[in-house]
């Protein structure tokens, strides 16, 4: 079963960001895909990468909120994995799966 892990062994955690917020959290996927919570001045963000194919990254106003949505976010992303690892698959049908987790998390 495939599964999310710290990243970088937790060394990010606590560290700055590029563009200057506070990780607060940090794992990746190992089919390919990595989630970062960050504070900011004035926002909390959640960012998704999936590698090779995008980043999407959230703001939120309270610690809270960014925190459920990066928990809700992670099994979506799961998902977008599944597609994309399945043999044959056309890449139509992975920009749909990124497209409705898109939809889903604006």
């Amino acid at each position: 079963m495939s599964k999310w892990s710290i990243f970088n062994k937790g060394r990010t955690i606590g560290s700055v960001s590029a563009e200057g917020g506070l990780i607060l959290s940090d794992e990746e996927h190992e089919e390919g895909a990595r989630i970062t919570l960050k504070r900011g001045t004035g926002y909390v963000s959640v960012s998704l990468i999936v590698f090779g194919w995008i980043d999407h990254t959230r703001f939120f106003n309270t610690d809270s909120d960014a925190q459920r949505e990066y928990r809700a976010m992670k099994p979506a992303a799961v998902s977008i994995l599944s597609v994309i690892n399945t043999e044959g698959i056309s890449d139509i049908k992975i920009w749909e799966a990124i497209s409705e987790f898109v939809r889903r998390f604006p």
